[in-house]
């Protein structure tokens, strides 16, 4: 017996772009964990190609799964990880927030228009510039969430994740170094609230040839752990 996919259309606003032209990976990612079962449990997402602007997408659900196409080409899928995220470890936010005075983007910036961690102005991109974290291998930056990105249910799973993906990126990075987004597993232990303060943090786990490795996580002023990540990144050739 074969289980017909439940399909439905996906268009990526230009806002929520990371490099120009094409779809911040976390926020794609969150947006598949939301699709998949809200994020509630922890989800694996792998791109397999850049996703598109304002196009419209197939967004297939099959048995366990959840796919994103364009035409023929498959951009992403994601599955349910029979696992709970943990993260890289707590900073307050008053040591987060004095991170960012050492993040490497505001010297060169890779993807100055990305969503996540881009120059765009306060209230259009989320703004999140992690530094180091003295006398640790972390990286770490506080978040301010905007009231712009809240959605009739609060901020949803695609801002979580986008909050997710470049920092882990940014916890490798040398000066003008660059990578894209492969995978991310993300996991949403309790909502974000519009208007709050995080502390979002970050530390590498290893690399491997192109690949980089790292785990992200998303704190509330108390330490308690809101959202984790897992990332791979891919260095270009």
């Amino acid at each position: 017996m074969t289980t017909a996919a439940l399909q439905t259309v996906l268009t990526v606003p230009e806002r929520f772009r990371g490099p120009v032209g094409v779809a911040n990976g976390g926020w794609i990612a969150g947006t598949m964990a939301e699709a998949l079962n809200g994020g509630r449990s922890a989800v694996e997402v792998t791109l397999h190609a850049p996703s598109p602007l304002e196009t419209e997408l197939r967004l297939e659900h099959l048995a366990n799964s959840v796919s994103l196409s364009h035409g023929d080409q498959l951009l992403v899928e994601a599955i349910p990880v029979a696992e709970d995220l943990e993260g890289p470890g707590f900073v307050p936010f008053n040591d987060a927030a004095k991170a960012e005075a050492g993040f490497l983007g505001l010297q060169v910036h890779p993807f100055a228009e990305c969503f996540a961690c881009g120059l765009r102005e306060p209230g259009d991109g989320l703004r999140i510039f992690p530094g180091r974290v003295e006398g640790t291998d972390l990286v770490a930056a506080g978040w301010r969430v905007p009231f712009t990105v809240t959605g009739d249910d609060g901020v949803p799973a695609s801002i979580v994740g986008a909050v997710l993906d470049c920092i882990t990126g940014w916890a490798h990075f040398g000066p003008g170094e660059t990578a894209l987004l492969g995978r991310l597993a993300l996991q949403i232990h309790r909502p974000v609230f519009p208007g709050g303060r995080y502390s979002v943090v970050a530390r590498p786990t290893g690399r491997d040839g192109r690949k980089m490795y790292g785990q992200s996580a998303i704190y509330e002023v108390d330490g308690t752990l809101v959202a984790a990540g897992r990332a791979t990144w891919i260095a270009p050739r």
